[in-house]
């Protein structure tokens, strides 16, 4: 069954660009590639961008990225899609080359949140040369992980398991009657999360993983004299042992800068049940945000 094989890159709608600049470039280290009045193109790697930053009077997550391997498996995916009731826009060549991929269609999941998939993102001829001297864990196991929100926890997973591909990697159980669902697409430990929290609906963030804990030591000091707002303490999360902090960005979700990233190995892995979601650290700084 064609999949799903990665994250590849995000779109974001921001009001302020200096401020994203300042966050994506000074604090996490990410390359700006482009730069115009109205949009800043970042890399974090060999590809020509994954994040893809454009000035709005909305803040937020408009567009998430997921790759497939090649032209036959992006048309059966986006016909299992129409199959099962979703409408699939097919993109011109136009629209595709605007993204820098060779091929691309999109739809929206079940919360309204718009989804592209696409293969072959361009690589860029220039090395990658991050401004704070990261290294990011992309590769085979695309550029991160997104954690979202929904309403209906049984449509997200249906259409993240059944139609795109993704395989089970472990729950977290948050409270009494409320669990994550974490999904794998390659070796990382989980591309996709999802879960249901009363009143919260969209991304609540994504992570970028860097190959050095230094980097991430480095910039925590960063945020401890105010590079930007704290979310959840440096800790270890139980389930994919990554050693990470979270801050806001300036579009207002957050953004898990970690290391140590646990891989996956579909041939002995099973899933297995968490009852906490760190065994140390990660304290949230808002008391009413869920502890995820």
């Amino acid at each position: 069954m064609a999949e799903v094989i990665g994250l590849g890159y995000v779109i974001v709608e921001a009001r302020d660009l200096g401020a994203w600049r300042a966050f994506a470039c000074d604090l996490l280290g990410l390359e700006p590639a482009v730069e115009t009045p109205g949009r800043l193109l970042l890399r974090m790697d060999s590809k020509a961008y994954r994040v893809d930053i454009r000035h709005s009077d909305t803040d937020g997550v408009a567009v998430l990225g997921w790759e497939v391997r090649g032209p036959r498996e992006l048309e059966e995916i986006a016909a299992r899609l129409e199959s099962d009731g979703y409408s699939v826009k097919r993109a011109d060549e136009d629209a595709a080359r605007a993204r820098q991929v060779s091929g691309l269609v999109e739809f929206d999941d079940p919360t309204g949140q718009r989804l592209e998939l696409f293969w072959g993102l361009t690589e860029s001829k220039e090395r990658f040369v991050s401004p704070t001297g990261a290294r990011f864990v992309t590769g085979a196991g695309g550029m991160g992980h997104v954690f979202q929100f929904t309403a209906d926890g049984a449509a997200q997973g249906r259409l993240y398991q059944e139609l795109l591909g993704f395989r089970l990697s472990d729950f977290i159980d948050f409270g009494p009657g409320l669990s994550g669902t974490f999904l794998h697409a390659n070796e990382r430990h989980h591309s996709f999360a999802f879960a249901s929290f009363p009143g919260l609906s969209g991304v609540g963030h994504l992570m970028f993983e860097v190959d050095e804990l230094d980097l991430v030591g480095r910039a925590w000091d960063k945020v401890q004299d105010g590079a930007a707002p704290v979310a959840a303490t440096f800790g270890k999360h139980t389930n994919d042992e990554m050693l990470s902090f979270y801050v806001k960005t300036p579009s207002g979700f957050q953004v898990e800068y970690g290391y140590g990233g646990k891989l996956v190995d579909d041939t002995n892995w099973a899933p297995v049940r968490y009852s906490a979601t760190s065994y140390w650290g990660h304290r949230r700084t808002d008391p009413d945000e869920p502890d995820v």
